[in-house]
């Protein structure tokens, strides 16, 4: 891409939502994790990431992956734990942050690169994950 002297802003918001179930590890087993947001031609800010158990759950971890080569390898960025957690119709189901990564401490994204997450215990009801980004 040419240089330009014009200062480039983030200008376009997404959100993107991805549901795992099935277990990832952060070393190579990482078939399990689920694409959850692609950087635009011209790059992004990834501002957020959350994930909510759609069933009663054990601890968890949850992992956050980059890819450079459309998910070939996937590079473990950041880690967070889901507590234990049981569904009921009269409890909150918490929703769960990676609290590395916020508007003010956003990840930056070449352009092109894509944004995976996993979870480190099966869930057959399932773990959905928002995510919200900025392309350039």
């Amino acid at each position: 891409m040419a240089k330009t002297f014009t200062a480039p802003f983030a200008q376009t918001p997404q959100t993107g939502f991805a549901e795992c179930t099935g277990v990832s590890t952060p070393a190579d087993d990482t078939v399990n994790a689920v694409l959850i947001a692609t950087a635009g031609s011209e790059g992004a800010l990834l501002t957020a990431v959350s994930a909510i158990p759609r069933a009663t759950i054990t601890a968890t971890a949850m992992y956050l992956y980059i890819s450079k080569d459309s998910g070939t390898t996937k590079y473990l960025i950041d880690s967070e734990l889901i507590l234990a957690h049981t569904v009921a119709t009269t409890t909150l189901i918490p929703e769960n942050f990676f609290t590395n990564i916020s508007e003010s401490s956003p990840v930056r994204l070449e352009a092109g690169d894509e944004v995976y997450v996993g979870i480190s215990v099966g869930l057959a009801g399932g773990v959905v994950f928002k995510a919200e980004w900025t392309d350039f």
